[in-house]
């Protein structure tokens, strides 16, 4: 019974907050909230314009990192085991590959804005 009572306050809970979340930004429009957003673009003008390469690389380059970054967050909880030689190696190497990454994003340059 307990359950049923969570599902149901659930299900009308998320409900209502979706019912709100799409009515009320619709009572309140204007001209730039309505209209589209290009990062700064002019969304109107030609699409042909050039775009820095840079944008996408230093893209890239957060998303590498992150994703190591991402893997390390187990090792507190992974310090705590009892098997130590599995353990503190695979994380030296791992932290090993993260500055050999940033070694080398900073000898090519990877990692300046300006040209």
């Amino acid at each position: 019974m307990n359950l049923a009572i969570a599902l149901i306050t659930n299900t009308l809970l998320a409900s209502l907050l979706v019912t709100i979340a799409f009515w009320l930004p619709q009572l309140y429009s204007y001209s730039e909230k309505i209209s589209p957003y290009e990062c700064g673009f002019d969304p109107m003008g030609s699409a042909r314009l050039p775009f820095s390469m840079k944008f996408f690389l230093v893209a890239i380059t957060f998303l590498l990192f992150d994703l190591e970054i991402a893997l390390l967050l187990p090792l507190p909880w992974a310090i705590q085991t009892n098997n130590l030689d599995l353990m503190f190696p695979v994380s030296m190497v791992l932290i090993s590959l993260l500055a050999l990454g940033l070694a080398y994003e900073w000898s090519q340059k990877g990692l300046e804005w300006t040209e």
